[in-house]
């Protein structure tokens, strides 16, 4: 029988179709590298590609149905030793605004991913109630703060596997990714400790049931950001696809976001249909055009700190909300 992972863009599918790449492409713009993907006949595919990657892959469905056999598309992953060098949270600018809404990546996958209508405080765009259930332990809870926005494949697991050669603007725009949601996920803070920045290799969920769709999840985003594999996360992965997650599929990963226009989900909307009680407006307290990503940015800049209605404010730098951000 034929597993289902979910279907994060509501595509119709079927089981029959076969992936195999077919061209790629550098964006002059973006510097993405572009594989586009095409359905056939079932053919025999390497398993151990010898390209290295060198910056995200964007991918094209299928023109059929936009599924593929998971592992099918593990087949288009290079194979090579992680890097393990130069890795710090900082080079990833994540919980951030970029729709520029008021409301940072954590409060939207929140809202996104509550079982029912979360509460919002609307001033700070905090949510600070909803109903969530931990798809990696079974957990359930109706609390923010037992719950940690988890990225699937870990910042550091991100960074060792090709992320290190990416621009700052393509890290950013990965931690905050919202354009696919299997990137984010809302789960118990015990079970995202417990899973850190493991690879499938050293960390499966706790929930059993949940390993084949966490499985998908996992190499659809590799597929997707151009990320390697080294080879005991690869082997563990093949055993699986071709074991218990036998005949899995998956929708083949959209091009990630190239820019941040476009890359937030709105806490109305959230990238996938977030639901909230409370109406947030457009971040009234907003310094015009001027953006800084952080404040590491803004003091970078000679900004900090920023008030209310000087150029660059923005709610999401204020943390304490006193008018005042990046004074820290």
């Amino acid at each position: 029988m034929a597993v289902d992972s979910g279907d994060p863009t509501q595509s119709s599918l079927t089981s029959s179709s076969t992936i195999t790449a077919s061209s790629t492409a550098v964006s002059p713009d973006t510097g993405i590298t572009t594989t586009s993907l095409s359905s056939g006949a079932a053919t025999t595919t390497s398993a151990t590609p010898t390209t290295a990657n060198a910056a995200p892959t964007s991918t094209t469905a299928p023109p059929s149905d936009g599924k593929a056999l998971a592992i099918e598309l593990l087949a288009l992953i290079v194979v090579q030793n992680e890097r393990g060098a130069g890795y710090d949270r900082d080079l990833f600018a994540h919980w951030e605004d970029l729709d520029r809404d008021g409301c940072d990546t954590r409060q939207e996958v929140l809202a996104r991913d509550s079982l029912t209508p979360v509460q919002i405080d609307p001033y700070r765009c905090r949510v600070v109630e909803g109903d969530w259930f931990s798809a990696y332990d079974g957990q359930s809870t109706s609390l923010p703060s037992d719950i940690d926005i988890d990225h699937v494949v870990a910042l550091k697991e991100a960074w060792d596997s090709g992320a290190w050669e990416w621009s700052s603007t393509t890290r950013m725009l990965y931690a905050n990714d919202l354009t696919d949601r299997r990137t984010l996920i809302a789960v118990s803070d015990n079970s995202n400790q417990s899973k850190s920045d493991k690879d499938p290799s050293n960390w499966m969920p706790p929930l059993r049931s949940d390993w084949c769709r966490y499985l998908g999840d996992w190499v659809s985003i590799k597929v997707r950001w151009n990320l390697s594999m080294d080879q005991s996360e690869f082997g563990r992965i093949r055993n699986l696809l071709d074991d218990e997650c036998a005949g899995l599929r998956v929708v083949v990963p959209s091009p990630p976001p190239a820019s941040t226009s476009g890359a937030g989900g709105g806490a109305s909307g959230g990238g996938g249909g977030a639901v909230t009680s409370t109406s947030v407006g457009a971040d009234s307290g907003s310094g015009g055009d001027v953006y800084y990503a952080n404040c590491t940015a803004a003091r970078a800049a000679g900004a900090a700190p920023i008030y209310v209605g000087d150029p660059g404010y923005r709610r999401a730098l204020d943390r304490d909300g006193d008018g005042i951000a990046c004074e820290g």
